[in-house]
């Protein structure tokens, strides 16, 4: 079944608004009163939603197989939830759920018990309900639908900022509890808006460990730890480390690969992910977020963390090989001709390669590359990793653009590629000096040179 974006909108609100019934009926279980779980006042718990559409976006080759749809959807799933919990404990430092008591977690966040359960929910969803939501949504009139998604769209946005406002007012009355207590006498007007008090009141019933108290007293050891140490650039898992590793990754993965596929086929090839330099993006946003998820379980046995690589990788690498087909109407690797292969996406022996990578990159390359790291100063570090960030994101726009008139070329726009339609796609009006501009620069010798193993798919 092909999802379109009104699909996609209806499944998110109703998922989160399922999901938000389930939670509160949960929370009402165990605590025997109404709590409102969900992190805005709607009624809504957006994790539900946005795994959903993930599902839908992802998962529509795998409703054939219900053990790959299954294990599919615990994954995503799994690292939609992980990296929800990682990123609000990074802004109230503090969980907002913890899963430790619970047995086969990992880092709290989420758990073996909830991630089959997920990834049941996986299977009832793309199997059963989606078809007939869906089915039933697209008899809506068609203005009923636009009026309605695009009010829940605004509503909900607003929601979220006004949510957003009330908790960042809370940190802020946290930092003035801290100061208090230090002694600077100062006073804030912050929370006496209503809205605003009555939005941290239900926060804390809900999420009882951002308490304004607790906060305060992180942001007083955190202070007192700043003033003990002298500033280091990129210490810990922090942004700047990260984008340092990502170009570190996206090169050295350009590399291996190049090697690779020199000592395997004789032939040597371009393997970059981009136009301008040698920089594999699948390779490089793999290392950063191998380094995010598994970095805290770095001491970790080899085993575990192989494991962990196996199936975070296989993921990552069938994720981005949906993403690219469906961006740029091109796939970039076809494993149809292993063993143990999934659609062509993923193998069971490159999923074996994402594993050890993991152990080698987090036991053995990452300890030296963070030293590496770390000794830059910290100015000059922040302005070449701004630097590189912008060059990245302008090569990046560039690729796309480069592949987009590739595949234009390729198919006429018609989604069949022939000699007619690519002749005639090379004849651009004279009003398009973008598309004039890309025919000149990036045809299709050094598109083709770029990305030799690139199908342009219907």
């Amino acid at each position: 079944m092909t999802y379109g974006l009104t699909d996609l909108v209806w499944l998110f609100f109703i998922y989160s608004f399922a999901g938000w019934c389930l939670e509160v009926c949960y929370a009402a279980i165990s605590r025997r009163k109404f709590v409102n779980r969900g992190f805005v006042n709607s009624p809504y718990c957006t994790i539900y939603g946005f795994s959903a559409v993930v599902f839908a976006v992802f998962l529509p080759e795998l409703t054939d197989s219900l053990f790959f749809l299954f294990l599919g959807g615990l994954l995503l799933a799994s690292v939609v939830e992980y990296t929800t919990g990682m990123l609000m404990e990074k802004i109230f430092r503090r969980k907002l759920w913890d899963y430790s008591d619970i047995k086969y977690n990992l880092g709290g966040y989420v758990c073996v018990r909830y991630s089959l359960l997920w990834g049941l929910l996986a299977v009832v969803t793309m199997r059963f309900l989606n078809p007939v939501l869906c089915g039933l949504l697209r008899g809506v009139p068609w203005p009923v639908t636009l009026a309605v998604q695009w009010t829940a769209v605004g509503l909900l946005a607003a929601d979220f900022i006004a949510t957003s406002m009330a908790v960042l007012g809370m940190k802020v009355s946290a930092k003035r509890l801290s100061q208090l207590s230090e002694g600077m006498q100062q006073t804030s007007k912050l929370l006496e808006n209503r809205l605003t008090a009555g939005v941290q009141r239900r926060m804390q019933r809900s999420f009882p460990a951002i308490s304004p108290e607790d906060i305060a007293a992180d942001l007083r050891a955190r202070s007192a730890q700043g003033k003990e140490r002298p500033a280091v650039f990129a210490e810990g898992c922090c942004f700047y480390k990260l984008v340092a590793l990502f170009f570190i990754g996206a090169f050295l993965g350009d590399l291996t690969e190049t090697v690779f596929c020199l000592l395997t086929t004789g032939v040597l090839m371009s393997r970059s992910s981009v136009v301008y330099g040698p920089f594999s993006i699948v390779w490089g946003l793999g290392c950063a977020l191998l380094t995010l998820f598994l970095y805290r379980y770095r001491n970790k046995s080899d085993r575990h963390i192989f494991l962990a690589g196996t199936l975070l990788g296989g993921a990552y690498e069938y994720v981005c090989s949906v993403f690219t087909e469906l961006v740029f109407g091109t796939v970039f690797w076809d494993y149809s001709g292993f063993a143990f292969n999934l659609g062509g996406r993923i193998n069971l022996l490159y999923c074996f390669f994402w594993g050890i990578a993991a152990v080698v990159w987090l036991k053995m390359i990452y300890p030296k590359l963070s030293d590496l790291i770390e000794r830059l100063p910290v100015r000059a570090g922040k302005v070449l990793c701004n630097c590189l960030i912008v060059f990245m994101i302008f090569n990046m726009a560039i690729s796309s653009l480069a592949l987009a008139r590739y595949t234009e070329r390729q198919t006429g726009g018609s989604g069949t590629a022939d000699a007619d339609s690519a002749a005639s796609a090379e004849r651009i009006p004279e009003e398009d000096p973008l598309a004039a501009f890309l025919d000149e620069r990036f045809p299709d010798e050094r598109m083709e040179r770029i990305y030799p193993n690139a199908k342009v798919v219907d």
